[in-house]
Parts: structure tokens; sequence; C-alpha cells
């Protein structure tokens, strides 16, 4: 789960040719990009339902890495689809990311998450920032199902990336790593960590001379020190990575840090919105199996006479929590959108998604429970493993209140989300 300050994350994108088609429901068009979409879908959503759902909670009970999840999706080739054509992927952009997520999510965020590492993690930053040689090494093993990570978090340094102490020393004509990162989410199983790091020079505490390079977990001197215990998102289990004096060389680097600015951080915090676009996706389908869960349960379910979906306080809740996971899937779908088939998601749009997503999540998570009384607050049940999920959601790739200082920071300096609405005079 990676953490980030509340600097601004990032610029907008240009929306790209396919603007108006949102996450989950593409606009008609001629081209078949839709159905190719719907068939994705569906590709998605019958490995999840037949494959994932149906172990999700012992890998939960257990808290166990989700290895027949991993496989699953591996058989199902849904790890490419991020991924470059050249390297052995389908070439496609955030929109089919978040259909996948979502509809794994859907039964199961830890086995979700497992894709999230490829489509938004190191994989999606090496392809837009790294060297060819750098592609070539790693992306045809992202859309192969290998796991990557990525190490921000720190000790003293969750939500203000910019006290991290990770740094990186000169050492001929590479550099040695000196780090240890906290909840890498699938550290001990990935192959591969981007490490955010300072760069010789930088000046500690702010965010000149930060950047980035990618370590192959198999070198020298990594280590794992430790995992987590959580109360949810047991199946994808956070690491602590120990980095001691680990070579790194020139065509490691992702994003050099220049201690005389932060630009290299500002990068960095752009492709975040990658990340939090695929939370946002992971928060929708997990609140959608709730909703659909609870639907279910009240139409089936009698107090005397009368089936609980007859009854109309119930239907409002029902309503309430329809209506604003409608909303918050279609601030995503916006989101999305702007970034274009390739493009990276603007950063106001997407923050405003996540906000209100990771919010509906656990609200309608929260209400699903409570239409089932005593069975959802049971562990027979999905509904209590789904809230706990989303719980987790609400604090990774930037927490609701990052979220809600970058909006309302960039609200009140004169930017605002894309649309009409707006008036110039607050521009």
């Amino acid at each position: 789960m990676a953490s980030d300050t509340d600097d601004e994350p990032g610029s907008r994108a240009a929306p790209g040719p396919n603007a108006t088609n949102a996450a989950s429901g593409p606009a008609a068009d001629t081209s078949g990009l839709a159905a190719d979409r719907e068939a994705l879908r569906e590709l998605a959503r019958r490995v999840a339902e037949r494959e994932i759902a149906p172990g999700a909670a012992g890998f939960d009970e257990a808290e166990e890495f989700a290895e027949p999840s991993l496989e699953a999706l591996r058989r199902a080739e849904l790890f490419a689809v991020t991924v470059g054509e050249d390297y052995g992927g389908m070439g496609l952009g955030d929109i089919e990311a978040a259909i996948v997520l979502e509809e794994i999510a859907r039964v199961d965020v830890s086995s979700a998450i497992l894709c999230q590492l490829v489509y938004n993690g190191p994989p999606r930053a090496i392809e837009h920032l790294g060297n060819e040689a750098m592609r070539r090494r790693w992306l045809p093993r992202a859309a192969a199902g290998e796991l990557f990570c990525i190490g921000i978090t720190e000790p003293d340094a969750g939500s203000a990336a910019t006290s991290m102490r990770a740094r990186l020393v000169s050492d001929g004509s590479g550099w040695r790593l000196e780090a240890y990162k906290n909840y890498v989410t699938g550290g001990h199983r990935a192959i591969a960590c981007l490490v955010w790091c300072r760069f010789p020079g930088s000046e500690a505490g702010t965010g000149k001379g930060i950047g980035a390079v990618v370590v192959d977990l198999a070198a020298p001197g990594v280590s794992v020190a430790g995992t987590h215990r959580k109360m949810g998102l047991r199946g994808c289990t956070e690491a602590e990575l120990a980095f001691d004096g680990v070579r790194v060389e020139p065509e490691d680097v992702l994003v050099a840090g220049d201690p005389s600015d932060n630009s290299g951080l500002k990068t960095l915090l752009a492709h975040i919105n990658h990340e939090r676009c695929g939370n946002a996706a992971m928060c929708l389908g997990a609140a959608q199996g709730a909703l659909e869960y609870a639907v279910a349960y009240m139409r089936d379910r009698q107090i005397g006479p009368r089936r609980l979906a007859d009854l109309q306080g119930l239907q409002w809740k029902i309503a309430d929590m329809a209506t604003e996971l409608e909303a918050a899937r279609l601030l995503l779908g916006r989101a999305l959108a702007l970034a274009g088939p390739h493009g990276t998601p603007p950063p106001l749009e997407s923050a405003m998604a996540k906000l209100a997503c990771n919010l509906a999540a656990k609200h309608v998570c929260d209400e699903a429970i409570q239409l089932l009384g005593g069975y959802g607050y049971s562990r027979e049940y999905s509904l209590e493993r789904a809230y706990r999920d989303v719980r987790g959601l609400c604090i990774g790739a930037g927490t609701v209140e990052i979220q809600r200082n970058f909006i309302g920071t960039a609200i009140l300096a004169g930017r605002s989300p894309e649309g009409s609405a707006w008036k110039e005079a607050l521009r």
C-alpha cells in the first residue's frame, strides 16, 4: 500500500480519443471497443466467480497469500492487460484495468490487488518512464504474471514521503542502496521492487533529490525483515524489506533524483494517480458485491408474512447505497476517460474519484452488514470480509485525509475539475 505526500501529485493529462467511455459503462461506438471491454469484463467475472470466490474466505481465515488466485489469473492471462504489446501484453489502458479490478474485487479484494500490483504499480511506471533495457528485462515477466512491489513507506515516513531516509550512496559507476521499507504489499513474493529513495546530495526532510530505482529482490543485500498481521486484505501480505548496501547500476534508475529540486518526486507522484484509480475500482467492486449480497438476502428473508425487501425503510437504505455507489463510479469513469488510452489520469479528478469510492465503499459495506443483522456480522458470510478489506483501501495509495487536503488546496488555489459548471472567477 503506497502512501504519498500532500504535494501536487501530477499534472492534467490531455483527454484521449476515447474520452467519452467510462470504466463501468463504455459508450456505444462503431469500433468494437465497447464489445471488447464487455468481453473482458465477462472473462474477469467468470474467473472471479468460478476460481477465486470459492477459496477467498480460506485465504482470509488462514492469513495466507492467495497462491491459487495468482495461478488462476495467470491461466486467464489477465496480468497482461496493461503491458504493451511489444513486451507480451495486451497494450490496454486504465479503463480496462479498472474493469478487471472491479470484477475480481467483487469477490475478493486481496486477489484483485495481485492484478493492481502489475496494472498500476511498477510495471506501468517502467513502461512509461524506464529505459528500453529495463522494459525488456521486466515487462515480459509482468505480462506473464510475476509480481512487483513498490517501496515508499518507512517506519517514520508514511503519508509524509518527504521524511523518507532511504538513500543511494555513490559507488564507482553506480550506487549502493541503504533502505528499510515498511508495508510493501506482496514484497515477500515479488521479483522486483520499485524503491523510492534519496539520491546523493538530497536535502533531508524535503522532496529535493528523491527519485526511484528498480531493485531485483534476488540481489545480494535484500532481505525480508518481517510481515504484518492485518485486519483485512489478509490474502495479500504486507512485508518489511531491508536493503543493505544493494548494488544499483545506472540502468536500474527509473527516475533520477535531482538534489536541486523536487522534479523527481513530482514525476513519481503523478504515477500514483494510476494506483489511486485502481484502488477506487477495487472499492467499487467490493461494495458492488456487498450490495448484491444484501439485495439477494432481502428478497429471500421474511419477517412474519413480509419480506425485508417490502419494508420501505430498508428500501431507502438500498436506494442510498446504490445511488452513492453509482455517483462514485461516474467520478472514477471521468478520471479514467481523461487519461486517454495510454496517458495518466489527472490528479484532481483522480483524488476526487478515490475519495468518493473509498467513502462509498465503506458506507455500502457497513449498511450491507446492518441489513443482514447478525448474519452480516458473522465470519461465515462475505460481508464482514469486504468491509475489513475496503477499510484498508481507505489508507493505501494516499489516505482519505490526504485526498481531501489535495482537493481542498487545489480548489482554493483556483483549480477546478473537468467540466463547464465551475465559474471562471473561481479559477
